[in-house]
């Protein structure tokens, strides 16, 4: 298997393309509204949403409680997929607040604006772009959020300059991620597959 940054970058647009498309067919990571809660989402704020905007998800945890986002802020969403924590985000940061979502998958940038827009989410904005090159300007965020997002990205130093660079000072990074420890062997990480999964 190729593992070069291009391939994987492939690889892994290729497979979340797919899930925008068609999530039910997502057979190797828990995905959907159900995947949410199992996570820590509040059932009702899960429930309360169309089956658009969560039928897609693919997070690994529930970057909230530690973003504590208030009202009146800009929040970037790193891989911001559907629009799920994008719309979440909008609306805890109210009409004053605005949330930036970038993803590097057309199809999600695509099935997230039509989410926000089915949902009359107006300050929510969706760009398609690369983490490793974000297209926002210098010191323009209060805080980033990730969810799942970090682990697939090949240069994850430029990830985190890039992050840095759009926070205003002050400004804070919230995710919920996955890490593989040293002890892990490359058949342990075969079986639980590509960088995709």
């Amino acid at each position: 298997m190729d593992q070069s940054p291009e391939a994987i970058r492939a690889s892994t647009k290729d497979r979340y393309g797919n899930l925008a498309r068609s999530p039910q067919s997502e057979k190797g990571f828990p995905v959907g509204p159900e995947s949410a809660k199992s996570l820590g989402y509040p059932a009702a704020e899960i429930d309360g949403l169309p089956t658009s905007v969560t039928e897609s998800f693919a997070g690994v945890g529930n970057p909230f409680p530690l973003a504590e986002l208030r009202a009146g802020e800009t929040v970037l969403d790193l891989g911001c997929g559907a629009g799920m924590d994008a719309i979440l985000a909008a609306r805890k940061v109210g009409s004053a607040g605005k949330l930036i979502g970038v993803d590097f998958s057309p199809e999600m940038i695509h099935k997230a604006t039509r989410n926000a827009v089915a949902l009359d989410v107006p300050n929510v904005e969706f760009r398609l772009g690369d983490l490793e090159a974000l297209p926002l300007e210098n010191g323009t965020v209060d805080a980033a959020i990730s969810n799942g997002v970090f682990n697939l990205c090949p240069d994850k130093p430029k990830v985190l300059n890039e992050v840095f660079r759009v926070l205003r000072a002050g400004g804070r990074l919230c995710m919920a991620d996955m890490i593989l420890e040293e002890h892990v062997t490359p058949e342990k990480v075969q079986l639980m597959g590509s960088w995709s999964g």
